[in-house]
Parts: structure tokens; sequence; C-alpha cells
């Protein structure tokens, strides 16, 4: 068309942009936007909408967001696309205050807005923002379809509210494999195997055929509730009854399965018979946190070895392997492990745990002092601590990485882990008898893990964590994984 000499027209140019978008293709788009900008649309509002989803799509969102503030009018479709751009790329906090401000400005939403934030408060655990918006569809009967369906089914389950999930699921008129998927995520997040495998089946029973995500959710599920066996037929199922071929996530999900259970030596056979190609390092890494629950330190030395050829630039690889090191007495390697990370100049990924009150959402981080009631925070928590101890908890000092060489700075490093400090803060901000829930990017430790039961023991509260991989409800001092995670 260009080399026609025809002149495009903003129609064409929302059609090539969203192609852009489609493709990802983010050169391409940006010679676009050029001619946009020197045929005079750039100020067309459908163009401008698209170029918003184009950059978010290829991931630029500080471009994406300057087309987004400079548009004279946003449309409906401007809005979702920001906030669906924020969500897709992991800003879960900006699509929320971005969603907060369409509110505000008196936008009239519609269900691709309700999907994007509803996908947004699944990611960063904001139960309360998903009520409203649910409430907020059923005061305006707004017509839940598969889609919409899915995503409050996704919101609760991932939310920790797996109940009203299924209330929901079983609510909707239709139900598609997304659907389905998503129940079978919740229940397997919630330690909840065997509600997982009766809902996979009855899937089947239904002439639905479960896709490749499907299988990593009861996989998933399998490997969190024990059940091995069960886990191990679905495995089989998968190319014999689907022709789905099992990829790199069914496999850590086969490996972490039989490795919780202890059977490390099944598992490794797996990894090395079953796997066609090179095991990816996420294979490695549920093989040796399996030798570390099961304290095998010979075999996990091997193991080590293997994750840190396989992707050697990735710094929580050499924490774990460090700490397997340390755990086996292996103190030569300990040091060999740190200082190649110094050599590299790595650093540990930094763990962070979110709590929601009043829809809006508190981040804290270890040793974090930057909230505004750190003081009380902390006099709250080393009291609350003291009644940990009084009534059984002890330190879990392997939890800590071993450069901490003191037994007592050790100590004071595991007390203030980034969820005890959000867990303090919700104790000292709610009524008696209100659940405490959080969300942590990555797996709660050993320590947090034995205090925070001890913690719902003296404070009789129900204390609700989401860590990287899944659910643990603490209840009267017991956990809801068993202390199987």
């Amino acid at each position: 068309m260009m080399l026609a000499d025809v002149a495009p027209s903003n129609y064409t140019f929302t059609a090539v942009v969203k192609a852009c978008a489609d493709l990802a293709a983010l050169r391409v788009g940006r010679v676009v936007h050029s001619h946009i900008l020197g045929s005079g649309h750039g100020s067309d509002p459908f163009v401008q909408a698209g170029l918003v989803a184009f950059y978010s799509k290829c991931g630029d969102l500080d471009v994406a967001r300057k087309v987004f503030d400079k548009m004279p009018e946003r449309t409906i479709i401007a809005w979702n696309a920001m906030i669906s751009g924020y969500e897709q790329n992991g800003s879960g906090t900006e699509a929320i205050k971005l969603f907060n401000q369409m509110v505000e400005s008196g936008v009239e939403m519609d269900s691709a807005t309700f999907v994007g934030v509803l996908s947004t408060c699944a990611q960063v655990g904001a139960l309360e923002l998903g009520c409203w918006v649910h409430d907020h569809i059923v005061r305006n009967s707004f017509d839940v379809n598969v889609v919409l369906g899915s995503s409050l089914v996704n919101m609760y389950g991932r939310c920790g509210n797996v109940k009203k999930a299924r209330e929901v699921f079983d609510s909707m008129k239709d139900h598609n494999v997304v659907a389905w998927t998503a129940m079978i995520t919740g229940y397997g997040m919630h330690g909840y195997g065997r509600e997982a495998l009766e809902l996979f089946h009855r899937m089947r029973r239904d002439g639905l055929a479960p896709n490749y995500v499907t299988f990593i959710s009861v996989l998933s599920a399998c490997a969190h509730a024990g059940l091995v066996a069960e886990g191990q037929e679905v495995f089989a199922s998968m190319r014999r009854d689907y022709k789905v071929f099992p990829g790199t996530e069914h496999h850590v999900c086969m490996v972490d399965m039989l490795g919780r259970s202890g059977f490390l030596d099944q598992a490794y056979s797996f990894v090395r018979e079953e796997i066609p190609s090179k095991p990816a390092p996420a294979v490695w890494t549920a093989m040796l946190a399996a030798c570390k629950m099961h304290k095998n330190f010979d075999l996990g030395v091997e193991v080590a070895e293997h994750l840190l050829a396989s992707e050697p630039e990735n710094p929580s690889h050499y924490v774990l392997v460090s700490n397997m090191y340390a755990l086996g007495g292996r103190m030569d390697r300990v040091e060999h492990v740190r200082n190649r990370m110094i050599h590299r100049g790595m650093k540990k990924q930094v763990g962070y745990s979110v709590i929601e009150l009043d829809q809006k959402a508190y981040l804290f981080s270890m040793g974090d002092k930057s909230h505004f009631q750190t003081r009380e925070i902390y006099r709250y928590l080393d009291e609350l601590m003291l009644k940990c101890s009084e009534a059984g908890y002890a330190p879990a000092q392997g939890s800590v990485m071993h450069e901490v060489e003191e037994e007592e700075e050790r100590e004071y490093a595991l007390r203030h882990h980034s969820e005890k400090l959000a867990i303090a803060f919700g104790l000292l901000n709610t009524e008696p008898g209100t659940r405490i829930r959080i969300v942590k990017n990555l797996r709660v430790c050993e320590d947090c893990h034995l205090a925070i039961k001890v913690m719902s023991s003296v404070t009789q509260r129900e204390i609700v964590v989401r860590d990287k991989l899944r659910f643990h409800h603490f209840k009267d001092g017991a956990c809801s994984c068993g202390d199987y995670w």
C-alpha cells in the first residue's frame, strides 16, 4: 500500500498497529508509529488506543503509559489495554492504581475491564478488590459468560477462597477447558488433590479433552497432596489418551511429586531416563529441593553441580546450592559458591510479602523499616515471637543463607523475614478474629512456616499465606499442607 503511494487512513493504522501487537513486532510497530505521527493521525482516539495496546503487549509499558496519558479523550479500549498491559507484565500494583483511577473518573466499565482487573487481583492476591468487582458485576446485571466466569473462578482460587471459586464454577451455564483448568488449579494450590482429581475425571467424562495447561494443574495438585500413583497414571494418559506431549512443566511436576514423597532414586531415574533432551534448570531445582527436604546430601551435591552447570547466571540457584552444601557440612564448597556469586556480581533475589487492608496493598521486604508503623510493627513482632518461643517455637537456622555466621545474627535475620513483618502489621491493624492473608513472591521458608503455625495458635487467628507455589492455611498451630510443601 505504501509502495502504491496510497495514503493510509486512521482505520489502516489501527489495523496495522493491531497486527504488530499480535506479532509482538516492536521494531516494525515503532516505524508505524512514526508514520502515524507524520501523517497527522496521532490524535485519533482509536489509533491511540491501538498504540497503547501495542506497546503494552510488547512489554514497553513506559511508552504505552506516555501515549495513554497524552490522550485527550480516553476510550474504554485504552483503559482496558493499559490495565491489561500492567497485569500481563507483572505490574499488578500499577494496574490496580489505574483501575481505581478509572472508577473515580466515572468511566463505564465492560466485561473486558472486569477480566483484566480480576486477573490482576489473582496475580497480587487482592481478594477485597476482587470481591468488590464481583459485587459490581452482580449489581449491574452483567452477563457472566464463560470468559468472565473463568476469571472469577481464577481470582477466588488464587486469592485463597476456594469455596467461593467452586460456587462460581457451579453457577456457570457453560464450562470450557479454561474454566475447568482454573478450578482444578485452585484446588491444587490449596492442597485439595483428591478434589482436583475428581474434577479432572468429571471433565473427561463430560467429553472435554484436557490440554497442556490442564495436565500441569492436575500433576501439580497430585504433587502437593502426595498422590504419587494417581499422578503417574495422569502423566501416562497424556500421550496415550490425548496425544499431549509432556513439556518442562510436566517434568518438573513429576520430579517434584516423586521427590516430595521420598522417592528420590525414582525421581532421579525419571530425570535421567524419561526426559529426552537436556533437563531444564527447573527440573534440577525440584530435584535439589527434594534432596534438601529429605536430607540426602550426597545426591544433593551431585544434583547441585548439574543445576549450576545448566544455568550459571541465575543467582537463586547459588543460594539453594550454598545452603545444600552447608547443611551437608561442606563448608569449603559453601565458600566456593559464595565466591562465584561475588565474582559474577550476583545478589540473592529479594523476597517480599504483600498484605491487603481496606483495598490497599502494603509491601514488606526483609528487615524493611520504610513503613509508617515500623516502630510499632517491630515492637509487636518482638513481643509475639517471645510468646511463640514460650509456646515451643525455636528458630530453624538453616533457613537463612549461610553467609550470616553468628547464631544471634541469623536469628535476627529470620525474625524479620518479610512474611513475619506483613503478618505483624495485619495483626496490629485488624480486629481480633479477622483472618490474615498475605502473598509472598518466593517459597515460604522452613522457619517462617514453623513460626506462623505457632503464631496462629498464640493469637487465635487464621493466617493464610500464598507463596510462589501454593496456599498455606494456618490455624490452631497447624497448616493445611501438613508440613508437606
